[in-house]
């Protein structure tokens, strides 16, 4: 019998989320909440022969600690602040090193190249794989990086310069990498949202017809296309709006001012969802607008497909793989108020989807594409590919 696989994951992964911690974390902020690590994790502590180590680097955390649940040991590393990017990320790399010495895992799971989780495994003596979230040199090309991102941008070139095993969640990312880093070819293994979405009842209000849109507030995400096309409609068109996502006071006051009184009295806004409560409220939904100018493949947007709610997207990234126009929803030019409004208008009136359905056979091809155990077992695959690779 062989020994069970144990692998390492260098990540942001979102502690405060879990169901159970150390009476000593019970009081973390709660951030990002990054369900897509969830979610797999949750898959693979169905693997009996699979040994998993998360380990997550944060100045929050009140002091170093180490947890167990299933077959998954949590390393909380408390990092000092203001040291990890002037570093370089040398100050992670070497706090990751002393848990991986005594770890000695047959891989690494690098995730990301956001916080430089990449870079810290290439320099690290263990086979490993690198999972791509956002793409940060994409985000300069469409000029919506803020500083911070530029830097990890000149980072990132490095990373995928010295990785060998690379996955990506979106056909256009594949296509992105391989033309850019000659002998790179990444394996797409899409993110796939909880089963919870997959098993949400559909229970759309129509009278009116209620739109959710999901996502921080913001230039990136679209939000003042969505404020936008909404306003124009708000005269031929019945609707009420659930805004899902946080922003500054600032922030809403500037976005208030630049729409009609009458459709701010129509939205509603909620922050800090858990996902049980995300699908709740797309059961009531009768469609998602997704309106992002930077997105690779959005978890919200998958969400929503799982979930049975017809979705009007930004025509970008990994979207066009799982919003197919006049079947789950109808696509737009990013960044365009004149499509975006006519994509809602084309929704809405709409014979099925304009009723807040998706037609069962749409629907179950798209769930089983954006299905947990699909997304498991193909990270399995990569896992035992990139384990077994020689490593430089």
């Amino acid at each position: 019998m062989s020994a069970p696989l144990t692998v390492a994951w260098i990540t942001y992964f979102p502690i405060e989320w879990l169901d159970r911690l150390p009476p000593e974390l019970a009081s973390l902020p709660k951030m990002h909440p990054a369900t897509w690590q969830r979610v797999l994790l949750a898959e693979l502590q169905k693997e009996p022969d699979l040994r998993v180590h998360v380990i997550a680097l944060r100045k929050q955390f009140p002091r170093s600690m180490s947890f167990e649940s299933g077959n998954t040991t949590f390393h909380c590393v408390r990092v000092p602040g203001g040291l990890r990017a002037p570093s370089f990320f040398w100050t992670d790399t070497r706090s990751v090193a002393r848990v991986l010495k005594s770890v000695q895992p047959d891989l690494v799971h690098a995730w990301g190249t956001e916080n430089a989780a990449g870079l810290v495994a290439s320099r690290l003596p263990y086979p490993y794989l690198l999972t791509m979230q956002g793409i940060m040199s994409w985000m300069i090309e469409l000029g919506l990086a803020n500083l911070y991102q530029r830097f990890v941008a000149r980072l990132e070139k490095t990373t995928l310069r010295r990785a060998r095993h690379v996955t990506v969640e979106s056909r256009f990312a594949v296509d992105y990498l391989a033309a850019r880093y000659a002998g790179l070819h990444p394996r797409q293994i899409e993110h796939a949202p909880d089963w919870g979405f997959h098993r949400a009842p559909r229970q759309p209000r129509l009278d009116p017809p209620r739109i959710i849109c999901i996502g921080t507030l913001s230039q990136a995400k679209g939000t003042d296309v969505l404020l936008q096309a909404l306003d124009s409609l708000r005269h031929e068109q019945r609707f009420e709006v659930v805004l899902v996502g946080g922003a500054s006071a600032e922030t809403l006051a500037q976005y208030r001012a630049s729409v009609s009184p009458e459709l701010w009295s129509r939205i509603a806004f909620k922050n800090h969802l858990t996902s049980a409560q995300v699908a709740e409220e797309l059961s009531s939904a009768a469609l998602m607008v997704y309106p992002t100018r930077a997105d690779n493949s959005p978890n919200a947007v998958k969400e929503a497909v799982a979930a049975g709610v017809p979705v009007v997207a930004s025509a970008i990234g990994g979207i066009v793989d799982y919003v197919i126009p006049g079947e789950n929803g109808f696509l737009f030019p990013a960044g365009n108020v004149e499509g975006c409004r006519g994509a809602i208008r084309s929704a809405l009136g709409h014979e099925t989807l304009g009723k807040g359905h998706v037609p069962s056979d749409a629907l179950g091809r798209l769930r089983d594409y954006l299905s947990p155990a699909t997304m498991c077992r193909k990270f399995l695959e990569a896992y035992r590919i990139a384990a077994s690779a020689p490593h430089r």
